[in-house]
């Protein structure tokens, strides 16, 4: 059995009247996350950890932000190429662990709405996608609602 675990971790600004998209899914907020995407910090922190643990590089390294081809795009989108990705070298998720770290909104109500998004992209069950959410206590950029940041670990099985 040929078990990989990575390791993914993004941060977005947050800026007045702008949409948040959060898990793929838009999250009711005052700001949102500034990007060359739609700036989702958890589906590109959980990219990252399903390219590092099948060490096929970055997020960065497969949807560049200088290309205009990803200029507005849905993260759902990166994060189903991203399986495909992963997949064509015999990979398949066994679970996802990620965390959100933000002062404010509160995310509880969104978090089984964000796991079934998810879930459905990857082929997985929402009982496989773990999300968590934490306050820095209003210390930091975070603490001062300036970002939001995204912890991801993910567990492959190459098949």
């Amino acid at each position: 059995m040929n078990i990989r675990i990575g390791s993914g971790i993004d941060f977005h600004r947050l800026e007045e009247g702008r949409d948040f998209w959060l898990g793929g899914i838009k999250v009711p907020h005052t700001k949102g996350a500034v990007g060359h995407s739609d700036a989702d910090v958890l589906l590109h922190a959980i990219c990252d950890a399903m390219l590092g643990a099948a060490c096929l590089g970055d997020i960065g390294e497969h949807f560049p932000d200088t290309s205009n081809e990803f200029k507005g795009i849905d993260s759902k989108i990166l994060l189903a190429r991203t399986n495909q990705i992963i997949q064509k070298e015999n990979y398949r998720i066994i679970n996802i662990d990620s965390s959100l770290c933000l002062q404010a909104p509160k995310i509880k109500p969104y978090v089984q709405q964000m796991q079934k998004t998810i879930a459905d992209i990857l082929g997985l069950t929402e009982k496989d996608v773990s999300i968590k959410a934490t306050t820095t206590e209003k210390l930091g950029f975070v603490g001062r609602e300036e970002g939001v940041v995204a912890y991801a670990s993910v567990l492959l099985e190459k098949q």
